[in-house]
């Protein structure tokens, strides 16, 4: 019995922090405010949008209007594609945490990660309605359907920018810009990745051929 309750309030909780990305894209200070100073949050609410915007970005491939996008499908791997959103996610959360950690930035690795998840929320709350509606649109009306979704993305970006300046507690100037800082860092850790790979890449090689070396002496 005390297990069946524990479950119910745990599912309860979850469905309660998953609601509360209604209240922080529409009150975007207050939300990722008591998103994360009380608590109002949770890993498994932010997973939960994180993987329903890797969904529909995947779904809009397939069903969106060839009049919106046109789809090659022999040059697409989806993996990679859903890569090419965790990897830029991956790179802001650690390059904005890492950069605001040395200059007195309250925010957390995971909170910075919870609030950009929950940021994400205007993309598969519009993309998807979007993506339907798309097939019953004409050409003329394709403005309506461009304008609605730049409206998503950059309502998105605008909410990433207004949940740092929460956790962080930057004034908008500051926040502003560790914003574009961040964006800096990402190409700093781009370019670091490369190099390394780069290194280990030359290093396999240089074993490899002194293998081989070694085995023709022989």
């Amino acid at each position: 019995m005390f297990a069946s309750l524990k479950k119910k309030e745990t599912y309860q909780h979850y469905f309660a922090t998953l609601k509360f990305a209604l209240y922080c894209i529409t009150h975007p200070f207050d939300g990722f405010w008591d998103l994360t100073h009380e608590r109002r949050g949770s890993y498994a609410a932010a997973n939960t949008i994180l993987i329903l915007t890797l969904l529909v970005r995947v779904m809009k491939l397939r069903y969106t209007s060839f009049i919106f996008l046109r789809v090659y499908w022999e040059g697409i791997n989806i993996f990679l594609y859903m890569a090419s959103i965790l990897f830029p996610l991956l790179l802001w959360v650690v390059g904005n945490w890492a950069l605001t950690t040395l200059f007195d930035g309250k925010g957390r690795l995971g909170q910075v990660y919870m609030a950009t998840c929950y940021a994400l929320t205007p993309y598969p709350l519009m993309q998807f309605p979007l993506m339907v509606f798309s097939n019953f649109v004409t050409v003329d009306e394709a403005e309506f359907y461009m304008v609605l979704s730049g409206i998503s993305v950059v309502w998105m970006f605008l909410l990433i920018v207004a949940a740092m300046a929460q956790i962080h507690e930057y004034p908008m100037g500051k926040n502003l810009l560790f914003t574009l800082f961040s964006l800096f860092a990402m190409l700093v850790i781009i370019f670091i990745l490369m190099l390394f790979f780069s290194m280990i890449t030359q290093g396999i090689a240089y074993f490899m051929s002194l293998g081989r070396e070694i085995l023709f002496r022989l």
